[in-house]
């Protein structure tokens, strides 16, 4: 997310109530998780074995909770509770603002562009030309959409990622990192009934232009996904993925979180993708292996009965 005006790091320390160490002229141009850093970014950090990833990454001003060396140029924020710092920043710069009215009026909508009765369309979103936007659909607050798009019924846009940090003391364990991403749905994109695109947390969700989905898929938070690519039903996306143009995904595969599938590569039905796959190839199983081999394999489990009993009728004879 980034910030504009920029905001000094001496009003985030005194908001957040942390003790500032190294650059106390820095600003802060901009809010993110550690894997999408910018320069002039905040990032937070409160494990250990994360430290030096955060701290030798491209974020200006790091949320931390242990006094350690700060690197050059950098600031840090001391803080028992880096999370919860971090939220209350998100929930500052990106406030909840209640709906009045089923299109918002600031919401800006192209030419040709038809939203039908029960549509949803928040606050500051933007639709491009010649749209056609279906009953039922919910389209929350930042979303951007282009030209040319068609969303069907039911399908919901933006909603909150699934990110929780786990407090085992506590009656109510799970505590919410608050999203302050986007979608963006580019141009020529046909996206089906009942589908759910969440925003990123602190990045955009982004489908590449020409994509087409079908009815009940989900992508999760921050993903990417290329141009031209093709998801038949009940196709499942996790968060961070990254699935690069011409990718073919047929009916309910799943695809695990922050793995990369390349270039026109073609899962076929109920696979399942654990870790990152290259493209130009078609893949079968779960997980994944080559289409070919993996149907060999399966031919000779067949077999598995047949040469049984051959085994048991030789050593009968």
């Amino acid at each position: 997310m980034n910030l504009d005006p920029a905001v000094p790091v001496r009003w985030l320390a005194k908001y957040t109530g942390a003790k500032l160490v190294g650059n106390e002229e820095q600003v802060a141009t901009g809010m993110n998780e550690v894997h999408k850093v910018r320069a002039g970014d905040v990032s937070f950090v409160d494990f250990e074995k994360y430290y030096n990833k955060c701290l030798q990454s491209a974020a200006t001003i790091i949320i931390i909770n242990k006094e350690v060396d700060c690197p050059a140029g950098k600031t840090l924020l001391i803080h028992p509770d880096p999370f919860s710092a971090y939220v209350s920043l998100v929930k500052y710069f990106r406030a909840f603002e209640p709906a009045s009215r089923m299109i918002s009026e600031s919401a800006a909508i192209g030419e040709g562009t038809h939203i039908q009765p029960g549509a949803f369309v928040g606050n500051d979103v933007r639709i491009g030309n010649n749209c056609l936007i279906h009953p039922n659909v919910t389209i929350y607050d930042h979303t951007i959409i282009g030209d040319n798009v068609i969303i069907h019924a039911g399908t919901v846009l933006g909603a909150d990622a699934f990110y929780f940090k786990r407090r085992k003391e506590r009656v109510v364990q799970y505590d919410k990192l608050e999203s302050c991403g986007r979608v963006i749905i580019e141009d020529d994109v046909e996206i089906g009934a009942c589908c759910t695109i969440d925003k990123g947390v602190s990045g955009d969700t982004i489908i590449g232009k020409g994509t087409k989905l079908d009815n009940h898929i989900h992508i999760g938070h921050g993903a990417v996904i290329g141009r031209n690519c093709l998801f038949a039903a009940q196709v499942g996306i996790g968060g961070k993925a990254i699935i690069e143009d011409e990718v073919i995904l047929w009916g309910q595969v799943g695809v695990s979180k922050d793995l990369t599938i390349g270039k026109g590569a073609v899962v076929y039905a109920q696979s399942g993708v654990a870790s990152s796959i290259e493209g130009g190839k078609i893949y079968f199983g779960s997980p994944v292996e080559d289409a070919k081999t993996k149907m060999k394999e399966l031919n000779w489990i067949k077999r598995i009965p047949e040469m049984w009993e051959k085994m048991n009728q030789d050593d009968r004879d």
